[in-house]
């Protein structure tokens, strides 16, 4: 995929050497980040944005002959919200094809030549004959309960949390706040946010859901912001 200004995209921290941060993109070589571009204001502890080998949502501000330069705090919390749900819908794509088919890795660059990844899992939780073109039948079948499966197995557990700040960096303190792994953040409207995780079993969930509030809790003592959190 050809980058622009603009654009959204996972990276994984390479390394930190200086006043630069390092990154690979998902697919699409190395980038560079300002600590500027890090945060904004002063960065108290710079492991919770950026570590090695962590993964992050960036955003690409320049594409020149000298590199690809990119910013995580000109990220939104929708934007972060759709590119990790992008990338678990592709992993789940790779993970069902490979228990289906010993040519999982051609199929899934066959689907990538007309699709995106996220995009195609959307459509075959739907209608799995749109696989047909790129798999054989008895491939299919498999790919046909494995999906019914997951879809009757799969649960969710919500919260609805209430985060406001008086602070200048209210915006900002509030991306990082809710900025928390394997949950969907969703704005309502009023100060309001739904928390939503997924999981296996109920108990995964429960689990993920508790862990996510411990760490928005924490978040929001730290930058001293109101927060509640309701029944869904």
């Amino acid at each position: 995929m050809e980058l622009r200004p603009g654009d959204i995209v996972l990276c994984t921290v390479r390394s930190i050497e200086g006043t630069t941060v390092f990154l690979n993109i998902e697919n699409n070589g190395i980038g560079s980040m300002p600590m500027s571009e890090v945060a904004a204001g002063r960065i108290r502890n710079l492991r919770e944005y950026v570590a090695p080998n962590k993964k992050v949502v960036c955003k690409v501000l320049t594409v020149e002959s000298g590199g690809v330069q990119l910013s995580l705090r000109r990220v939104t919390a929708k934007e972060r919200e759709e590119a990790q749900e992008r990338y678990r819908k592709e992993k789940t794509l790779q993970a069902v094809l490979k228990a289906v088919s010993a040519d999982s890795e051609k199929i899934l660059a066959k689907i990538k030549i007309k699709y995106e990844a996220a995009d195609f899992f959307d459509e075959i939780k739907s209608n799995p004959l749109q696989a047909a073109q790129f798999m054989k039948k008895e491939e299919l079948e498999q790919l046909t309960h494995l999906l019914k499966e997951k879809g009757e197995s799969e649960k969710k557990v919500k919260k609805r949390v209430v985060v406001r700040t008086l602070a200048e960096t209210g915006l900002q303190d509030i991306k990082e706040i809710l900025a928390v792994p394997n949950a969907a953040i969703r704005y309502l409207g009023s100060s309001q946010f739904l928390v939503e995780v997924k999981a296996r079993d109920f108990k995964e969930a429960n689990t993920t859901m508790q862990k996510a509030l411990e760490t928005i809790t924490r978040r929001a003592k730290e930058k001293k912001a109101f927060l509640e959190v309701k029944e869904q």
